[in-house]
């Protein structure tokens, strides 16, 4: 799946999933831009790092237009970055609820508005990642999956939005994903039954592909064996 010259920006560049992201993308053909909160070194073959508050929407849109400037345009962003909370109702706390609407939803309105005038006439791409738990939350993950449903809802509308410009918008929803920090948080897990950092980016890819051109709104759950 080819992705020769297209230039993609990833948020949540140097998180695990962010990661594995970037070297698919690259090794695909893509010139790729990563986005995060902090500075770091993202993997070989990103072009560049940029630090940016996505919850700031001035900043946000004045970081993604810097990069359609250099680059000339935006072909396809991946909406990575969020976070997550384990939290039951009783012993929460609404601030959880709040933090989860910042981190998970309003990141991506942010970068999606912001990278929308910069896709060529020819049309564009975009990924979000949602959860399994958005179509059926377990105990403890009210606030993270209500968030991620506002992903779900949102892809959907975006897709219905943009149909006729060739702008497809479709979002991944994935179980446990395989990294370091839920291996120490589960120690007791079945790890071979998580999806890979490396498999879901594989489903990315595949719908950042010229062949994903007559998916849109589609909502994709991706959870291995869990």
């Amino acid at each position: 799946m080819a992705l020769e010259n297209k230039i993609i920006v990833i948020t949540g560049a140097l998180g695990s999933l962010g990661r594995a992201m970037s070297v698919a993308a690259v090794a695909a053909g893509a010139k790729v831009v990563g986005l995060d909160c902090v500075n770091g070194s993202p993997e070989g073959g990103v072009s560049s790092l940029r630090v940016v508050d996505l919850g700031d929407t001035k900043a946000t849109r004045v970081c993604v237009a810097a990069i359609a400037a250099e680059y000339g345009r935006i072909d396809a962003i991946v909406n990575i970055a969020g976070g997550f909370v384990w939290e039951t109702l009783i012993d929460g706390d609404i601030a959880s609820w709040d933090r989860m609407y910042q981190l998970n939803v309003r990141t991506v309105v942010n970068a999606c508005q912001a990278t929308l005038p910069h896709f060529p006439a020819s049309g564009g791409r975009i990924v979000n990642i949602s959860a399994v738990g958005a179509l059926k939350a377990a105990a403890g993950m009210g606030a993270y999956a209500s968030s991620k449903s506002g992903v779900a809802r949102l892809t959907e509308a975006l897709a219905e939005e943009l149909k006729s410009k060739n702008i497809t918008v479709n979002a991944v929803l994935p179980s446990v994903i395989d990294t370091a920090p839920n291996r120490a948080d589960m120690p007791d897990a079945d790890f071979s039954s998580w999806v890979s950092p490396k498999a879901l980016a594989d489903v990315i890819l595949f719908l950042l592909s010229d062949a994903a051109e007559p998916v849109t709104g589609a909502l994709i759950p991706v959870t291995g064996r869990v």
